[in-house]
């Protein structure tokens, strides 16, 4: 069976996205940062993210108690006409199982986004990154931990319109 979420020719997808759960993020930074040539593009005490330009990659690592490795793989869009595009790709792929998340407030940005997993268990997000924040994660005005998890099946929208992991 095809993947169908995967061709870069038909989604016209921008950047490809990587998020790594890591136990030193101090030494991981050193480690990539020596790798890509280039120091990250945002760095805070839990969290950074390599923009690379070759190959367009979106790169992200972070520390915050989370298994570590490959935490998800994602999809970034340039748009929201990309970003629809790319749902209705996870829709045929998972048939149904997409989880939407609306003004997301997560790893330092808002973004629109969606997510599935593939048939080993890892975790698609596909998103559309609209402003940034200046905490990880907030969604609920609660200070809630859940950000970029994975794990979570369902995701409820708030009176203000924003999406609560959970």
């Amino acid at each position: 069976m095809r993947a169908a979420f995967l061709t870069q020719k038909e989604l016209s997808v921008k950047r490809f996205h990587v998020h790594l759960s890591v136990p030193d993020l101090a030494a991981s930074i050193r480690f990539y940062s020596g790798m890509f040539g280039m120091p990250p593009t945002v760095e805070k005490t839990d969290y950074a993210k390599w923009m690379l330009d070759e190959p367009r990659v979106n790169f992200a690592i972070s520390h915050r108690g989370a298994r570590e490795g490959l935490n998800h793989l994602g999809l970034q869009a340039d748009s929201a006409d990309e970003l629809a595009e790319i749902r209705g790709k996870f829709e045929a792929a998972q048939r149904g199982g997409v989880t939407d998340e609306l003004d997301a407030h997560c790893c330092y940005a808002v973004s629109d986004k969606h997510w599935v997993r593939d048939p080993q268990g890892i975790a698609w997000e596909a998103f559309h990154s609209l402003g940034t924040i200046p905490l990880y994660q907030d969604a609920c005005g609660t200070g809630a931990t859940a950000c970029c998890a994975t794990e979570k099946a369902t995701v409820a929208i708030t009176a203000s319109g924003r999406a609560c992991c959970g």
